[in-house]
């Protein structure tokens, strides 16, 4: 079950949605009749979903470090403050 790269390009565009309508119709047809690719799109589509939620971890990890930073580190007193007054209840 090897995977060509330029089947792995018609994979991504079908789960991206950026093929063309005839492309897209092929492809279509394609998954139809082979069931290997039908499993190729599934695992790739599974490996997408993986990836992005590493890049949600980490972007939440990059976040809260940033977050830490701003409001316990001394030099960014002034800054905490006028932040915490915009979100008060005045």
């Amino acid at each position: 079950m090897t995977t060509s790269w330029n089947e792995t390009r018609q994979i991504e565009a079908h789960i991206l949605g950026t093929a063309n309508t005839g492309d897209a119709l092929l492809f279509e047809a394609k998954l139809m009749l082979d069931n290997d690719l039908t499993d190729k799109l599934i695992w790739q589509q599974k490996a997408y979903a993986t990836i992005q939620q590493f890049g949600r971890r980490q972007l939440k990890k990059e976040i809260e470090q940033i977050h830490q930073q701003l409001f316990t580190q001394a030099q960014h007193i002034s800054f905490a403050d006028k932040i915490r007054r915009l979100f008060s209840k005045q």
